[in-house]
Protein backbone atom coordinates (compact mmCIF):
# COMPACT_ATOMS: atom_id res chain seq x y z
CA UNK A 1 0.00 0.00 0.00
CA UNK A 2 1.18 3.68 -0.84
CA UNK A 3 1.07 6.22 1.71
CA UNK A 4 1.87 9.76 1.35
CA UNK A 5 3.22 12.47 3.33
CA UNK A 6 0.10 13.53 5.18
CA UNK A 7 -0.47 9.27 6.14
CA UNK A 8 3.26 9.50 7.52
CA UNK A 9 2.32 12.63 9.68
CA UNK A 10 -0.98 11.22 10.96
CA UNK A 11 0.92 8.07 11.76
CA UNK A 12 3.43 9.39 12.81
CA UNK A 13 1.28 12.21 14.90
CA UNK A 14 -1.02 8.83 16.36
CA UNK A 15 2.48 6.79 17.25
CA UNK A 16 3.65 9.86 19.33
CA UNK A 17 0.02 10.36 21.42
CA UNK A 18 -2.50 7.50 20.58
CA UNK A 19 -5.34 9.78 21.67
CA UNK A 20 -4.40 13.19 19.60
CA UNK A 21 -7.88 14.18 18.44
CA UNK A 22 -8.57 14.62 14.71
CA UNK A 23 -8.98 18.54 15.12
CA UNK A 24 -5.27 18.57 16.03
CA UNK A 25 -3.92 16.46 13.50
CA UNK A 26 -6.19 18.82 10.93
CA UNK A 27 -5.01 21.87 12.18
CA UNK A 28 -1.02 20.55 12.16
CA UNK A 29 -1.60 19.29 8.75
CA UNK A 30 -3.77 22.09 7.43
CA UNK A 31 -6.48 19.90 6.76
CA UNK A 32 -10.39 19.36 7.18
CA UNK A 33 -11.23 17.15 10.34
CA UNK A 34 -13.59 15.31 7.75
CA UNK A 35 -10.69 15.03 5.71
CA UNK A 36 -8.16 13.80 8.56
CA UNK A 37 -10.73 11.35 9.52
CA UNK A 38 -11.00 9.42 6.30
CA UNK A 39 -7.29 8.98 5.74
CA UNK A 40 -7.11 7.71 9.27
CA UNK A 41 -10.58 5.13 8.35
CA UNK A 42 -8.25 4.20 5.49
CA UNK A 43 -4.89 3.68 7.14
CA UNK A 44 -6.94 1.61 9.80
CA UNK A 45 -9.16 -0.61 7.10
CA UNK A 46 -5.52 -1.28 5.22
CA UNK A 47 -4.13 -1.93 8.17
CA UNK A 48 -1.62 0.72 7.83
CA UNK A 49 -2.92 2.00 11.67
CA UNK A 50 -3.50 -0.36 14.12
CA UNK A 51 -4.32 0.11 17.89
CA UNK A 52 -3.20 -2.53 20.49
CA UNK A 53 -4.37 -2.13 24.18
CA UNK A 54 -2.41 -4.25 26.67
CA UNK A 55 -0.22 -4.54 29.08
CA UNK A 56 3.19 -3.84 29.81
CA UNK A 57 5.19 -7.13 31.63
CA UNK A 58 8.39 -4.86 32.45
CA UNK A 59 7.06 -1.89 33.78
CA UNK A 60 4.61 -4.40 36.03
CA UNK A 61 7.91 -6.23 37.36
CA UNK A 62 7.51 -9.54 35.16
CA UNK A 63 9.67 -10.83 33.40
CA UNK A 64 10.11 -10.80 29.79
CA UNK A 65 12.03 -13.81 28.23
CA UNK A 66 13.33 -13.80 24.12
CA UNK A 67 13.55 -17.61 23.35
CA UNK A 68 15.63 -18.42 20.00
CA UNK A 69 15.29 -21.78 18.66
CA UNK A 70 15.87 -23.87 15.40
CA UNK A 71 12.72 -25.92 14.54
CA UNK A 72 11.93 -28.59 12.03
CA UNK A 73 8.51 -27.40 12.28
CA UNK A 74 8.50 -23.85 13.11
CA UNK A 75 4.58 -23.53 12.60
CA UNK A 76 3.73 -26.34 14.84
CA UNK A 77 5.59 -24.86 17.59
CA UNK A 78 4.09 -21.55 17.05
CA UNK A 79 0.79 -23.17 17.06
CA UNK A 80 1.19 -24.77 20.22
CA UNK A 81 1.58 -21.73 22.19
CA UNK A 82 -1.67 -20.13 20.43
CA UNK A 83 -3.49 -19.20 23.50
CA UNK A 84 -1.23 -19.62 25.94
CA UNK A 85 -1.01 -16.90 28.93
CA UNK A 86 2.30 -16.88 28.66
CA UNK A 87 3.16 -16.33 25.31
CA UNK A 88 3.86 -12.81 23.84
CA UNK A 89 4.78 -13.04 20.25
CA UNK A 90 6.36 -15.21 18.14
CA UNK A 91 8.18 -14.62 14.75
CA UNK A 92 9.48 -16.46 11.86
CA UNK A 93 12.70 -15.23 10.74
CA UNK A 94 16.05 -15.82 8.75
CA UNK A 95 19.41 -16.52 10.28
CA UNK A 96 21.00 -18.90 12.53
CA UNK A 97 17.58 -19.57 13.96
CA UNK A 98 14.10 -19.98 12.63
CA UNK A 99 11.86 -19.09 15.21
CA UNK A 100 11.83 -15.87 17.80
CA UNK A 101 9.39 -16.26 20.70
CA UNK A 102 8.39 -14.12 23.12
CA UNK A 103 7.01 -15.09 26.79
CA UNK A 104 6.48 -13.38 30.26
CA UNK A 105 5.61 -14.49 33.55
CA UNK A 106 5.87 -13.32 37.30
CA UNK A 107 8.74 -15.55 38.09
CA UNK A 108 11.24 -16.77 36.16
CA UNK A 109 11.67 -20.22 36.87
CA UNK A 110 7.99 -20.54 34.87
CA UNK A 111 9.50 -19.05 32.05
CA UNK A 112 12.35 -21.95 32.24
CA UNK A 113 10.20 -24.45 32.77
CA UNK A 114 7.65 -23.69 29.44
CA UNK A 115 11.33 -23.77 27.84
CA UNK A 116 12.35 -27.00 28.73
CA UNK A 117 9.29 -28.51 28.99
CA UNK A 118 7.86 -27.34 26.16
CA UNK A 119 10.81 -26.66 23.81
CA UNK A 120 14.36 -28.04 24.50
CA UNK A 121 12.18 -31.70 25.17
CA UNK A 122 10.18 -31.34 21.63
CA UNK A 123 12.00 -32.98 19.52
CA UNK A 124 11.41 -30.82 16.28
CA UNK A 125 13.72 -28.63 18.51
CA UNK A 126 17.35 -28.78 17.77
CA UNK A 127 18.71 -25.48 18.89
CA UNK A 128 17.10 -23.20 21.70
CA UNK A 129 18.40 -19.59 23.30
CA UNK A 130 16.57 -18.52 26.16
CA UNK A 131 17.28 -15.16 27.69
CA UNK A 132 15.33 -12.59 30.32
CA UNK A 133 15.43 -9.16 28.74
CA UNK A 134 16.37 -6.40 31.16
CA UNK A 135 15.05 -3.34 29.78
CA UNK A 136 12.92 -2.15 26.66
CA UNK A 137 13.63 0.73 24.46
CA UNK A 138 10.36 1.15 23.65
CA UNK A 139 7.23 -0.38 25.63
CA UNK A 140 6.54 -3.82 24.97
CA UNK A 141 2.81 -3.54 25.00
CA UNK A 142 1.24 -7.46 25.16
CA UNK A 143 -2.22 -7.99 24.58
CA UNK A 144 -3.44 -10.55 27.62
CA UNK A 145 -6.55 -11.81 29.30
CA UNK A 146 -6.34 -11.10 32.32
CA UNK A 147 -9.36 -13.47 33.40
CA UNK A 148 -8.32 -16.72 30.90
CA UNK A 149 -11.31 -19.03 29.78
CA UNK A 150 -11.28 -22.03 31.52
CA UNK A 151 -10.66 -25.24 29.83
CA UNK A 152 -9.85 -29.33 30.56
CA UNK A 153 -6.92 -29.21 28.26
CA UNK A 154 -3.65 -26.43 28.13
CA UNK A 155 -4.14 -24.67 25.32
CA UNK A 156 -0.34 -25.95 24.00
CA UNK A 157 -1.82 -29.27 23.94
CA UNK A 158 0.53 -31.11 26.88
CA UNK A 159 -0.69 -34.35 27.82
CA UNK A 160 0.28 -33.45 31.28
CA UNK A 161 -1.75 -32.41 34.51
CA UNK A 162 0.51 -29.62 36.29
CA UNK A 163 -0.05 -31.50 39.38
CA UNK A 164 1.51 -34.18 38.20
CA UNK A 165 4.76 -32.21 36.77
CA UNK A 166 8.03 -31.82 38.63
CA UNK A 167 8.00 -28.10 38.37
CA UNK A 168 5.34 -27.56 39.56
CA UNK A 169 5.58 -29.67 42.33
CA UNK A 170 9.15 -28.48 43.26
CA UNK A 171 7.26 -24.67 43.15
CA UNK A 172 9.60 -23.99 40.02
CA UNK A 173 6.77 -22.91 37.67
CA UNK A 174 3.76 -21.58 38.33
CA UNK A 175 1.17 -23.85 36.21
CA UNK A 176 -1.18 -22.99 33.98
CA UNK A 177 -3.69 -20.30 34.30
CA UNK A 178 -6.43 -21.75 31.60
CA UNK A 179 -6.81 -25.21 33.67
CA UNK A 180 -6.77 -23.69 36.72
CA UNK A 181 -3.74 -25.08 38.05
CA UNK A 182 -1.88 -21.92 38.81
CA UNK A 183 -0.38 -20.74 42.04
CA UNK A 184 0.88 -17.07 40.91
CA UNK A 185 -1.14 -13.86 41.52
CA UNK A 186 -1.35 -12.32 38.05
CA UNK A 187 -4.13 -14.13 36.50
CA UNK A 188 -7.50 -14.54 37.71
CA UNK A 189 -8.33 -18.16 37.55
CA UNK A 190 -11.98 -18.23 39.12
CA UNK A 191 -14.68 -18.13 37.54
Amino acid sequence: MKIDEKDRKIVSMMAKDPDISQEAMATALKLSQPSVAARVARLRKDGVLQKQVGINPLKMGMYLAKVDLTSTNPSGILKMFHGCPYFANGFSVSGRHNLCLFFFSESVTTLEAIVNGHLRSNPTVSEVEFNIIISAENDFIVTSDLRPERADEAPCGIDLECSDCPSFKEHKCNGCPVTGQYCGEFYCTSK
